[in-house]
Order: C-alpha cells, then structure tokens, then sequence
C-alpha cells in the first residue's frame, strides 16, 4: 500500500513538472538568410541551444512569467525580446550585422601583407626562406608579387614603373638609408636583413597614408617580432653562407644575436662562371636586438646590424676592388598614456661607406660616404568605435661626402616633416581613411594630400579608391651638382582595388596611374627639374588552395605601360628598367616531411638604346625536407632549364647576363635549442 501511495505521489509530481515546462521555438535570419549555430537562450538561466543549419531553435524552459529570450551570433549585434512565457513559440529573430570598429578595419588596397592578415595567410619567414630562388633574401621573395619588375642585373625592387629608389624600407617604422647590400655593377644584390627578424611585412604598392614619406612609388614597413618566452639557438650552413644565432630572455626583456658569413669561394671553384674575379664576394654581417617591457608602461625595443662587403673583379683593363661598411641601428619605444591616446618615439641612424678602386677607369678612386639621422615622434588615439586619429612630426638629417676625381662634393641638408591621418568610418561598410603630409627642405613646403575610401560589404568583398600625392629627393649627386636647385619630384597616384575572398581562394585586380612631375633632368651638362612622365597598368593576384589541402598555388600578373622625360633622357620614352608584362606562377605540395616547390618567371622585353632584350624565362624548382623537428635540409635549383637571360645591354651594345645561367642551393638548419629549425634567427 505504501509503494502504490509512493508511486502515485511520484506520478502526481511528474505531471506537475511536465504542466510547468514551456517550449520555446522559432528561427534566426539576417533578414535575407538563416543563421547556423547561432546561440539563442533564456536569461540568467541554462536553458537553451545552438541555431540547426536553417536556423531554427526548440527548446525547453522551466520558467514561468516574464521571460528575456536572448541570441547571440559572431559578427551580429546581440538580440533580446522579453515576454511571457507562453508567447515565447516561433518567434522570429531578426539579427542586424554589428558595425565593424574602426579597429577591426584592416584595408589591405595596394598591401601585401606578409604572415597573417585579416586572417588569410600569405606568407611566412618559412616560405619567404624556401620562396622559389630567393634563398632566403626577402626582396627576392617579394619579387613574386604583382606590381614588380624583373630587372636581373642588381635585382633591387622596381614597382609599377618605379626606379628602385622610389621604393624605401622602414624597420619598426624607422627609415633604412641603404636596405641592400653591394655587389659589382650588373650583379644582383640582395636585401640586408633576415626574413626571420620579422613578424610582419607589409609590403605597400602605392596608395599609403601620410606616416611615410620620401617615397614616390612603394613602401615596405617591416615591424620586428615580440618579446621571446624562451631561449633559441641554431646554426645554419650552405656552400655560400654560414649562420649563428639565437635569443637569451629574462623575465621583461630579451636579448638577441644574429652572425652570418657569405663567401661565394668555394661555389666559385665548384661551379663555372663568366665573370674573372680577383677575390670572390664575401660579407660579413652581425645583428643584435634588444627589447624590454616596461610593466604597464610601455616596450622598448633597440637593433643594430653590420655589414662588411667585399669582392674583387677584373673586367677590360680595370682590376675592381669594392669594400663598403653599411650600419644601422634604431631605437623605439611606445607606450600607452592617459584618456586612451599612444604614444610612439624613434631614432634611427644610418651610416654607409663605399670605397671602389678602378672604379670608372683604371687607376681612380671611389670614395663615398652616406649618413642619416631619423627622428620621429607620433601620438595616436582611438576616439570612438567610428573615429581613429594619428599625427606625427619627424625630422631627415643627411649627410654625404664624395671623391672621385675630378669631382669633390660634401653636401648637408635635414627635411622636415609633419602629417595628420584620419580614419573614419562614414556608415556601417563604408570606411574613410584621410591624411595630409607636409614636408620642409631649404625652406621649401609640400603640401600632400591622400585618402582611401573602402566600402567592405561583407567578409568576402572588398573595394576601395585610393588617391594621392608623394615625394622624394633627388640623390645626392644630382643635388650637390645642381647646388640644391632641384626641388622635390612628386608623383600622384590613383588605383582602383578590387579584392574578392572566398574560403581558401584570394583573388585581387589592382587597375592604376601615376603622373610624375619634377624629375631630374639634364640638359647640356645642367639638372632642371622640368622632367615628368606617366605609369599606368593593372595588376593580377590569385592564391588559391581549393584544389587539394596540400598544393598552394599561386599567379601574379602585372601589365605596365610607362613613359618618362628625366636624367639624360631627349625625348618621352619608355625607362630601361620598365617591361610591359610580368608573369609569375607558383606551385608548393606538401607532401609532410617533404614540401616541393616550383616556379616559373616570365618577362617581355626591355628597350635600352641599343637595342631590345628578348624575353626573360626562369623555371625554378626547390625542396624541403624536415629530416626532424629542430633539423630541415633545403635545396633549389633557379633557371632549371639554363636558359640565358640577357638583363641589359651596356653602351656599347653588348648584352649583359648573369654570371652564370643556373644557380644551386642547398642549406641545412639546425636547432640546438627545444625549437624548431627555422627559428635560429627568430629574434
């Protein structure tokens, strides 16, 4: 009798609970289409559940009276509906796209960004290392981007119709006087620092905002890595180069060390080659950073970099001998202040000495020497969720010194500058990035305006319009030989981008133009500053990795049509360094332990005065092997096919190659630390 009162009792109270259950349904859209896995629950309570893939939502509740239903979704403003109990059964959640904050904004018009950017990859310091035929150089690597130009006899950075020098390197936003190191005329250089100093690369195509200055076709800011959690350590070596380096950390600061030795000796002998030097290329360079975290304050962070170059080469009847010192060291530090506002401040020097013997003609003596003080200070502050401001004054002081005989020169001069950068966003989607740059030289003001308006509707599509003005110096010997009369050249740019993201796919289509003014000119032994010209064109980038999860392919076209009145130039013509159509495919299979890579350049023909080059061809092949986590064996063949490539031809009319059509690689790294191999120089 007491077991059927119980269970009765049991019963009583199960009908009761079940009576006191409330089932809440309905679905979750955008107003255009469902919402997935969109979180939709009762407040204050755990009742609740995740979207289906149509978007509908049923669950239970034991709560009675007035209920709030709450949804949340990524990306979306939350949504919230109070009501009773009863009411709450398909309902219809409408859920409104969040305004993007200005701090969320990332423009990538005209940027390439290396590492991770707005959450697409494209590059790393792995692939810049195991990039084609860059063994390692970061200009080469960046040489595979749209927008650049194969000039293969000093292998610098040439972009949409630009001369090497209109593109200029900034390293945690200070100015690189000289970023490349030196070789013999028409020999490819290459770039002065490790890819694995580096946690971002930003390599901009036109289009900038107002911090940088002093660059009339391209910037490439590289911002150095944070501070280190643990000690590295590793060794690298290669029939050319040898490197050491590694990283010590403390508690709030870290120190950093990098050595390498390139000697092109023993390649020399192992492999022939059309050029007879005296005394093969070699460098020496060391590196040292430092960095220090200052508890709530601010970071620090100091570098210095060396380098010694050398090489002897006997060409007709001079017997070359080059030697050149290049150093730099920076020093920054930023903080976060008080009423949200940042504040950034930097030095920078630069100092580089040329010595060149049989330079021009047997018997003569080069002598320059180049030095830069770079000062800079910039105060930024995010207003509101709408408005982000930034300005900044910084300071150029250049010194040069040269000897040849029979000219003497010893110029001195500081620019000047300020800029204001506005970033706004107008409406939801639409966003206004605005800067003024203003720069002083001999009591001389520019005036420069730029801005970019994106409108980004979605995370797949992106469209700006980009437009503004840039500057830059004449260099040193056309200013001492004009008696500082040249004003600065300027070149105003206008590009249209147009960037389209779907999954693993990135396709971009950059049309633009550059009108030029002021340029050097010489004419009858004098510089003016009547020269011009125009740059247009349109650049192609797709990277693509939908075909299999382990080939990343990749395809950079860039069709350039340029003409210029400057230098010694009589009439408007195409410059040397300019070819029409550029073409570059990649393809990396990883198949694990082994990683595959090919690549194949192509280039139409450059005009010089004496004559048309045919086109440029180079089929390069590479491969990696991780014989274990802390060692990887890389090896790459460029110019597969050992096809000639004539670069240039000389005044004379004769062609101008590589010192030899292929060029192997092959390079172990080791760590001696618990890291991974290609961490040795990861400061």
């Amino acid at each position: 009798m007491k077991q059927t009162f119980a269970h009765i009792v049991i019963m009583l109270m199960a009908v009761c609970h079940m009576e006191a259950q409330t089932i809440v349904t309905g679905t979750v859209t955008d107003g255009r289409a469902p919402l997935p896995a969109a979180n939709v629950f009762i407040l204050g309570t755990t009742d609740g559940c995740l979207t289906d893939t149509l978007g509908r939502f049923s669950f239970t509740t034991s709560k009675t009276g007035q209920l709030t239903l709450k949804a949340t979704y990524i990306g979306y403003d939350d949504y919230t509906l109070t009501a009773p109990a009863s009411s709450l059964h398909d309902i219809e959640v409408c859920m409104k796209e969040r305004a993007t904050s200005i701090n969320e904004v990332v423009v990538t018009a005209s940027t390439f960004s290396f590492g991770k950017s707005d959450n697409f990859k494209t590059m790393d310091a792995l692939d810049v290392v195991m990039s084609g035929n860059s063994c390692g150089d970061v200009v080469a690597a960046l040489q595979s981007l749209p927008g650049t130009q194969k000039v293969g006899e000093d292998g610098k950075l040439y972009v949409r119709g630009g001369e090497s020098e209109e593109c200029q390197t900034f390293v945690n936003g200070m100015h690189v006087l000289v970023p490349y190191s030196t070789n013999t005329e028409n020999t490819a250089v290459r770039g002065r620092f490790s890819p694995f100093l580096f946690k971002g690369i930003n390599f901009s195509l036109g289009g900038y905002g107002g911090e940088y200055g002093q660059a009339l076709s391209a910037v490439l800011p590289m911002e150095t890595t944070d501070m280190a959690t643990s000690d590295k350590l590793g060794v690298s070596a290669s029939l050319v180069d040898w490197n050491i380096g590694g990283t010590k950390a403390f508690t709030n600061s870290a120190l950093s060390f990098n050595a390498a030795l390139t000697s092109m000796g023993l390649y020399d002998q192992l492999f022939s080659q059309r050029e007879d030097f005296t005394r093969p290329y070699r460098k020496l360079s060391g590196e040292a950073q430092y960095k220090h975290e200052f508890m709530g304050r601010g970071v620090l962070k100091s570098y210095v970099g060396y380098d010694l170059t050398s090489v002897g080469l006997h060409e007709d009847d001079r017997f070359i001998s080059l030697k050149e010192h290049n150093l730099y060291a920076n020093m920054t530090y930023k903080t976060s202040m008080a009423h949200g506002y940042t504040l950034f401040a930097g030095i920078a020097q630069s100092a580089v000495w040329n010595h060149i013997d049989d330079a021009v003609a047997a018997g003569d003596c080069y002598r320059n020497f180049r030095s830069e003080l770079h000062l800079k200070t910039e105060l930024r502050k995010t207003v509101n969720q709408q408005l982000k401001l930034q300005a900044g004054i910084e300071n150029y002081l250049r010194h040069s010194t040269l000897s040849l005989e029979p000219h003497h020169y010893t110029i001195d001069y500081n620019l000047l500058a300020a800029h204001i950068d506005a970033q706004w966003r107008i409406v939801p989607k639409l966003f206004l990035n605005t800067s003024v740059r203003m720069e002083n030289m001999r009591r001389q003001w520019l005036l420069m305006p730029r801005a970019t308006l994106s409108y980004l509707p979605n995370k797949q599509w992106q469209l700006s319009l980009v437009a503004g003005r840039y500057s830059q110096t004449a260099n040193d010997d056309q200013l001492a030989q004009s008696h500082y009369t040249l004003a600065q050249s300027t070149a105003q740019h206008a590009i249209l981008s147009v960037q389209y993201k779907q999954g693993s796919s990135l396709l971009r289509i950059e049309p633009y133009y550059k009108h030029y003014q002021h340029l050097p000119l010489l004419q009858q032994g004098v510089w003016i500053r009547s020269g011009h010209g125009n740059s247009r064109g349109v650049d192609v980038y797709l990277e693509d990795h939908s075909i299999s999860h382990r080939l990343t392919t990749t395809l950079a076209y860039s069709f350039n049509d340029s003409e210029r009145l400057y230098q010694d130039y009589t009439q408007m013509r195409t410059p040397s360094f300019a070819s029409r159509h550029n073409l570059r495919l990649t393809a990396k299979y990883n198949l694990g332990k082994l990683i595959v890579g090919l690549a194949e350049s192509y280039a139409t023909g450059r005009h010089f005065a004496t004559g048309t080059t045919p086109h440029y061809n180079s089929v390069d092949v590479n491969l990696t092997y991780l014989l274990s986590p802390k060692v990887i064996i890389y090896t790459s063949m460029s110019n597969l096919l050992g096809r000639t490539n004539i670069h240039a031809y000389d005044a004379a009319g004769r062609a101008v190659t590589s010192s030899r059509d292929r060029f192997f690689y092959i390079a172990i790294f080791v760590s001696l630390k618990n890291n991974k191999a290609y961490d040795i120089s990861n400061f």
